[in-house]
């Protein structure tokens, strides 16, 4: 005793909704359907037809029909009760009764038929009850989202106090330290006169430049800035002229941060670990013809000195703007360093590259393609090396322990082929309640507590500072904590001293404006 299937249709017999709660093919129950109409006589007042299988049990709903498909044993009176339940329930989730309105709803008509009845029979719910089922609503999840809220709510609070406070205290050390921040203007500004606009170092920011100041964070994450041989005056106070800003980036970083605490899953597009990997965009090509020499650095330093990897790969890619600059060659030199291997991409004439240093295809009718993105390589080299003396930046670290304390001090030392930039020597610490004393420094610092990694930086090395030395205390730690040491910096000079003589045109005429980029930066550069 069990209804077959719950329906509603046309009554030309056009099925819109069918739900069937038995096993039946999908050509049988539209058989049942399309033969329903036939039966219907006209002026008859009983709501019910019995053929020789299955019984018909319908109620007309304006132009449409609903309809219940039972066995012949079914209680009759109880597929009544059904009808009139499903004929309410109807008009409650469709506002037009018509093929287009039911059509609409369709799924959530269905979502109340299998409330009403499950597996043919019919279950002891209202309408009330059903509607309720199908909206599924949950206290708990309310109750969730509430106090969700209220810890966003209460942490806005806090950021804004926050903010406030690093507000005032910003302007007090503006008025105490108006003359040191003079002095380190007038330095930036000179640093920047000397070097360009490369460096990224504004005469009104200092530090790292305008476009990669640091925030100011509830924890100690600050860069400080100290004289040779000085101790800081705190640990958490930063120097001024550093490019520290408060704005709506910062403040919504604090507001991530703060939501990351609560244990919420937040989603970064970028978040870099240190200031040394925050790399800058490469800036668009203007000239017709752009040439890029890209050298990365792969090295490991022994903590005791000597050298366990020294990995070096550089390409030379060609970006052109438009096609019909395509048809060139072009004129390639190299400083000669016996341990370098080049190798051209399979396009390249290599007989023409091996006989007079020309970089062209092999059909030379054939142009380089335009528009490439980062542009297409030519040339690969790759030099691998145990010497030591070719390391341009090495790091000695001289870690005791004396008492409860540990006292670290580390110098760099510079090759003198090479002018670093942005040099960014990050140490790892254990896990610590205060940021480290830094009594000595050449360059500045700055302590991540969150990650727990003390970052000393020097924006530049050339021959006036080819060496220098940082001095911190922190409590005694095993030693082997202190590594390993990441170093990461770029350069305007690479070790192939690869130069573009010339652009030789294949089709006459005068050759296309171009220009060469040289960079020399870190993969990896540890010590170990």
């Amino acid at each position: 005793m069990v209804v077959l299937a719950a329906s509603i249709i046309s009554k030309s017999g056009k099925a819109l909704v069918s739900r069937q709660f038995v096993d039946m093919s999908r050509i049988r129950i539209e058989g049942y359907l399309a033969a329903f109409p036939k039966l219907v006589g006209i002026g008859k007042q009983h709501t019910y037809i019995e053929t020789e299988n299955v019984r018909y049990v319908y109620q007309p709903i304006e132009s449409l029909y609903l309809l219940l498909v039972t066995n012949k044993q079914s209680n009759i009176l109880e597929d009544l009760e059904t009808l009139r339940l499903l004929s309410k329930l109807v008009p409650e989730y469709s506002y037009s009764l018509d093929e287009e309105g039911i059509g609409r709803t369709a799924f959530e008509i269905l979502f109340a038929f299998d409330e009403v009845i499950s597996l043919g029979h019919k279950e002891n719910v209202t309408v009330a009850q059903v509607k309720q089922y199908g909206e599924m609503e949950s206290h708990e999840e309310k109750l969730h989202k509430l106090v969700l809220q209220s810890k966003i709510n209460e942490t806005k609070d806090v950021m804004k106090r926050k903010a406030s406070e690093i507000d005032k205290s910003k302007i007090e050390k503006n008025r105490g330290e108006k003359g040191g921040f003079m002095s380190l203007q007038s330095m930036s500004s000179r640093i920047e006169s000397g070097f360009g606009s490369e460096n990224s170092i504004s005469s009104t920011g200092g530090g790292f430049g305008g476009g990669s100041g640091f925030g100011v964070s509830t924890e100690v994450e600050s860069f400080a800035s100290k004289p040779k041989g000085r101790a800081p005056a705190s640990a958490s106070a930063p120097s001024k002229g550093l490019g520290m800003q408060l704005g709506k980036t910062q403040r919504a970083n604090q507001f991530l941060e703060s939501l990351k605490a609560e244990g919420e899953v937040i989603v970064e597009d970028v978040r870099p670990t240190s200031i040394g990997q925050t790399k800058a965009a490469a800036p668009l090509p203007i000239d017709p013809v752009t040439l890029t020499v890209e050298e990365k650095l792969n090295v490991t330093l022994r903590r005791d000195g000597g050298i366990g990897n020294f990995d070096l790969q550089g390409t030379l890619s060609l970006q052109i703007l438009n096609q019909e600059d395509g048809l060139i060659q072009v004129q390639i030199e190299t400083g000669g360093n016996p341990g370098i291997l080049f190798k051209t991409h399979p396009n390249i004439n290599k007989e023409l590259y091996s006989g007079e240093n020309i970089l062209g295809l092999k059909d030379p009718n054939r142009p380089f393609p335009a528009g490439q993105g980062d542009g297409v390589s030519l040339l690969k080299w790759r030099m691998q090396s145990a010497d030591e003396s070719l390391v341009p930046l090495s790091i000695n670290c001289w870690p005791s322990v004396s008492g409860n304390e540990t006292y670290v001090n580390l110098e760099y030392e510079a090759s003198s082929m090479f002018v670093l930039k942005n040099v960014v020597i990050s140490i790892p610490l254990p896990a610590l309640r205060e940021a480290p004393k830094v009594q000595q420094i050449d360059g500045e610092w700055r302590y991540d507590s969150r990650n727990s990694i003390l970052e000393w930086s020097i924006v530049l090395i050339d021959n006036s500072n080819c060496s220098g030395s940082m001095e911190f205390v922190i409590p005694a730690v095993d030693t082997s904590d202190l590594f390993p040491i990441s170093v990461s910096f770029t350069s305007t000079s690479t070790f192939s001293d690869l130069k573009v003589v010339t652009i030789l045109p294949l089709k006459g005429g005068n050759p296309p404006k171009f220009s060469q980029r040289t960079l020399l930066s870190t993969e990896t550069y540890q010590v170990v």
